[in-house]
């Protein structure tokens, strides 16, 4: 677990909120989760940290990437940190969840065997934000294979998600509106916790009033380019199931 972003020291009662932050690699999956924990902190007043991703850390440490039966022990360490954090903190932002392992398990080494798994572990998140391709590819570490490889992981995490019926949200956008895509997303689950800072609920509710309604759904929703061609610099994200 990552040093925390906190404010407020109380402990939780029970387990707080995870949300996941999945998507292809160099999407900005940290630069966001740390981010949305620090924004959400201040906003708030609750307790909020990040759990970085365990497969940096493992490629860092042996120098290369995971084999086939290693697979499995990251995805196991990913989902411990996560679930630990959650027992100390009010909102977790986990920078990836086991998701993402057996997405790489898929295409790498062409074995759907932690799907199961793996999906099941993320019925625990209460949100999954999904890192849209918008952002040009950056190599950093050992794990990262080229931008050849963010088409086929974004399908790949999209069949998951849509294919166990766990909601997401795409969030879009550059620099603050990143962001800002993902406060707006979150925004209605954090309106229901303790707030203990007076005029949280206001602020979420002038948020809200200044977003336009949304009134157009697509037919085809589980299609990326359908999305990708709608992505603007400003976007404030896309709600899909």
């Amino acid at each position: 677990m990552s040093e925390a972003t906190t404010a407020g020291a109380s402990r939780p009662r029970s387990p707080g909120l995870i949300i996941a932050v999945v998507g292809a690699e160099s999407t900005g999956k940290s630069t966001l989760a740390q981010g949305l924990a620090a924004r959400l902190a201040a906003d708030t007043g609750l307790s909020c940290t990040w759990v970085p991703e365990a497969l940096r850390e493992w490629c860092d440490a042996h120098g290369r990437t995971p084999a086939l039966n290693e697979q499995q022990g990251i995805a196991e360490l990913q989902a411990r940190r996560i679930e630990t954090a959650a027992q100390a903190f009010d909102i977790v932002l986990a920078d990836t969840t086991p998701l993402m392992t057996a997405v790489y398990h898929r295409q790498v080494f062409d074995d759907r065997s932690l799907d199961a798994m793996a999906t099941a572990w993320q019925r625990r998140c209460a949100l999954t934000l999904l890192t849209a391709l918008d952002l040009p590819w950056v190599a950093d570490g050992l794990q990262r294979d080229g931008p050849h490889v963010r088409g086929p992981v974004d399908a790949n995490l999209r069949e998951l998600l849509l294919g166990a019926g766990l909601p997401f949200t795409v969030v879009s956008g550059l620099d603050e509106h990143r962001l800002e895509a993902a406060v707006d997303a979150v925004s209605s689950l954090v309106r229901y916790r303790r707030t203990p800072r007076a005029g949280l609920l206001t602020r979420l509710q002038q948020r809200d009033a200044a977003q336009p309604a949304w009134t157009w759904a697509c037919d085809n929703c589980d299609v990326p380019d359908c999305e990708h061609a709608l992505f603007k610099p400003a976007s404030t994200g896309l709600r899909l199931r």
